[in-house]
C-alpha cells in the first residue's frame, strides 16, 4: 500500500536525546490512524518530528513516498498540513483573516464548516475556545492536505464540539486525506481510526486494527495508557 507519510527506525527527541526510538509507523491514503499514550509517551515528538518541525535524531522520515529532511514550510507544500495542540491562530485579528493567511481558499474553509460564516468579522480572540478550533481546524483542510497530523483536537472542549471535530476529520479521510490523530480520549479516536499504534516510554507497545484494540480498551487503558510517564511530549 502506498504511505503518505513513514517513519522507520526513527529516533527523535531534543537536545540529543530521544523522546522516541526506534518508531515505525506509517500513514496510508484515505484512513485515520490514532497515536495513544500517557503523557510524556512521545506523541507530540513523534507528530513534530514527521512535520519537519524538529529534526531526526535517527532513523528516516518519508513524505510521498520519499525520504525527506525538508522542514515544516517545505513539507506543508507537499501537501502536509499539521494542527498542533496550541491553537495556531491569531487572537488580535478576524476570523476572515486568519483564514486568508492559511495555504487554502476561506470559501473552502467556509463551505467545510459553514458555522464559521457568522463568525468572519469577529476578531479570534473573542471567539470561544471551540470556535477556536474549528477555525484552527477549516484552515487546515482548506489547504486540500494529501495527509493531516493533529494534535489533541479535543483538548478541553465540549463533547459536542468533539464530535463536530472528529466527523470532520473523518469526512476528509473519506475523500482521501491520511491522518494522523493524537487524542486523549482513546475510546473515541478507536470509533474514528482504521488502525492505531500505543506509545509508551517512547517505543510502541502496541498497534493494530483499531477495532480490535477497541474491544481490549479496559486492558489497554491500566496497562498503558493509565498515568504519566517520564518526559517525551
Amino acid at each position: 500500500m502506498t504511505t503518505l507519510v513513514e517513519a522507520r527506525g526513527l529516533d527523535a527527541g531534543y537536545d540529543g536525546v530521544p523522546a522516541v526510538r526506534g518508531l515505525d509507523l506509517s500513514v496510508a491514503p484515505g484512513e485515520i490512524v490514532a497515536l495513544l499514550g500517557p503523557n510524556g509517551a512521545g506523541k507530540t515528538t513523534t507528530l513534530l518530528t514527521l512535520a519537519g518541525a524538529l529534526k531526526p535524531i535517527k532513523g528516516t522520515v518519508s513524505l510521498n513516498g520519499r525520504p525527506t529532511r525538508a522542514p515544516l514550510h517545505r513539507r506543508a507544500k507537499l501537501g502536509l498540513s499539521i494542527v498542533t495542540e496550541e491553537r495556531s491562530v491569531f487572537m488580535g485579528l478576524t476570523t476572515i483573516a486568519n483564514l486568508r493567511l492559511g495555504q487554502g481558499d476561506p470559501g473552502r474553509a467556509i463551505a467545510l464548516f459553514p458555522e464559521l460564516e457568522p463568525l468572519l468579522h469577529r476578531k479570534v480572540g473573542q471567539l470561544s475556545g471551540g470556535e477556536q478550533q474549528i477555525l484552527t481546524l477549516a484552515r487546515a483542510l482548506a489547504a486540500e492536505p494529501k495527509v493531516l497530523l493533529a494534535d489533541e483536537l479535543s483538548l478541553g472542549l465540549a463533547p459536542i464540539i468533539v464530535q463536530r471535530l472528529l466527523r470532520a476529520v473523518r469526512q476528509a479521510a473519506d475523500r482521501g486525506v491520511g491522518v494522523l490523530l493524537v487524542e486523549q480520549h482513546a475510546r473515541e479516536a478507536l470509533k474514528l481510526a482504521d488502525r492505531a499504534y500505543v506509545l509508551r516510554r517512547g517505543k510502541v507497545e502496541l498497534e493494530g486494527q483499531a477495532s480490535d484494540l477497541l474491544a481490549r480498551l479496559d486492558d489497554i487503558e491500566r496497562t498503558y495508557l493509565a498515568g504519566p510517564v517520564a518526559d517525551g511530549g
